[in-house]
């Protein structure tokens, strides 16, 4: 088939170089904002005379078949043609002959591409932010409904303090309300017109770039064209919101797994996103959990992929840039299917309130009350640390919890102590003792709720 840009060429491509160059396997994706760039481009050129009315009627209404045959999927995608583009150019040109020709005129596939790829994540982007909105408003459901359940929280997987399991929660609310925010920013650098650039340098003819980018909804125009054509910023900051979002939908993956297990026993996640073994008939393991946190390091990987690629680019297109569409494509659908994936579990969990509260039995959980009670009484801080920490050496030899310890015994360790102490040995009292902005403290979680329902627009 003859090429495009085949003018200057003797010798046809060899079959091995088009297999091996050909993206409209995958960038076939990009075609809704293929036509809707070239409608709009079509517009520019009619507004400024360099086509007439009627060659732009045929060119609309021409891209307007073609996006119906592809939607009723009877398009078929040529791979000789190389890319989305090529396919639906030479779709018009044989659709209405020689007004289709005059499509490309003032443009290059090179700031063409740009533009699809920034139309298409412009869409993507509201559609993350969408589903993150989602999780953090079920998050915050479920923290509402735990503000009385205590769980032990944990640092280096050992207990170390109690917590109110909304205030455990809601850390992931926070981690989610900044991957929130990071979209929105990232959108405003994804929403700025290539189109016009051309292949690198421009155009001779009388086209107006602002024009087409408010056709297009565009928030701006891109001043420079070589930076236009090759500048893949806006998909590798994408890429990176996309990590960090599965960063944190892993991190979360990986509590729900640890806590699931029998030596735990927190939750229970439902039938529906768990699987069972094909030989031992008692497991449910929880696969939906695991698979979000398996496919975290493809995303991380499509990251490290795109950035490999750009790090030695001269400017200013090259043919390299072609290999940013499947680590974007891949990243947007993996992000999207997983945080799908937690918002219908969350919404299903079980939380074992009573697994919680006798977890809180052992591990010394309310040593550092104690230490800060000798502090209120004033002791320095050290060295009540260090009563503290014979008075839990004492209650590992004689097997008995801080609260269970008698006043005298706790007066051998230090006369500071009187029977008030006990208000702050238990749990409750430990999570009532917390005045510090940002504590486990139910004024302060409270407190988050509110500040997150007002981010989210929630009542």
């Amino acid at each position: 088939m003859k090429k495009p840009w085949g003018g200057r060429f003797k010798e046809k491509t060899a079959k091995t170089l088009e297999k091996f160059s050909e993206s409209v396997s995958f960038d076939q994706r990009l075609w809704k904002e293929d036509i809707e760039g070239s409608i709009a481009h079509a517009k520019m050129l009619n507004k400024q005379g360099i086509i007439n009315d009627k060659e732009f009627k045929l060119i609309s209404k021409g891209l307007k078949e073609i996006e119906k045959e592809i939607e009723q999927g009877n398009f078929h995608f040529k791979t000789e043609l190389e890319d989305v583009h090529m396919n639906i150019e030479k779709a018009l040109i044989e659709k209405i002959g020689s007004a289709g020709a005059r499509l490309h005129t003032a443009r290059s596939r090179n700031d063409q591409v740009a533009t699809d790829l920034r139309l298409y994540l412009r869409k993507k982007v509201s559609e993350i932010h969408g589903l993150i909105t989602e999780l953090e408003k079920t998050i915050i459901n479920i923290a509402q409904k735990h503000m009385d359940t205590i769980m032990p929280g944990y640092t280096h997987m050992q207990k170390a303090q109690p917590v109110l399991l909304a205030h455990h929660l809601l850390a992931y609310a926070w981690m989610f309300e900044r991957d929130r925010n990071r979209l929105i920013e990232a959108l405003k650098r994804i929403n700025q017109c290539p189109l016009g650039a051309c292949a690198i340098a421009g155009s001779s003819l009388p086209i107006d770039r602002d024009y087409t980018a408010k056709e297009l909804g565009f928030e701006g125009v891109i001043p420079n064209s070589m930076d236009a054509v090759s500048d893949r910023d806006f998909v590798l900051e994408l890429l990176y919101c996309g990590a960090m979002i599965m960063m944190h939908l892993s991190r979360l993956s990986e509590e729900l797994i640890i806590w699931s297990t029998d030596e735990f026993g927190y939750v229970e996640l439902p039938d529906k996103f768990s699987t069972g073994s094909s030989m031992m008939p008692q497991k449910k393991n929880p696969d939906s959990a695991e698979l979000i946190r398996g496919k975290t390091g493809r995303v991380y990987g499509n990251l490290v992929s795109l950035l490999t690629t750009m790090k030695a680019l001269p400017l200013t297109y090259n043919r390299d840039m072609q290999e940013d569409k499947e680590p974007v494509f891949d990243t947007c659908d993996t992000v999207i299917m997983s945080l799908k994936i937690m918002i219908e579990m969350l919404q299903e969990i079980k939380f074992n309130v009573e697994k919680m509260k006798n977890s809180l039995k052992t591990g010394f959980l309310t040593a550092t009350d104690l230490a800060e009670y000798l502090v209120k009484k004033g002791v320095p801080f050290r060295i009540a640390h260090e009563i503290v920490g014979k008075i839990v050496l004492y209650c590992i030899e004689k097997k008995k919890a801080l609260s269970e310890l008698k006043l005298k015994e706790l007066k051998k360790f230090s006369d500071k102590i009187d029977k008030d102490v006990y208000e702050i040995l238990t749990p409750e009292g430990s999570i009532n003792a917390k005045q510090s902005y940002g504590s486990t403290s139910k004024k302060w979680v409270k407190e988050q709720i509110k500040i997150l329902k007002k981010s989210l627009g929630m009542k």
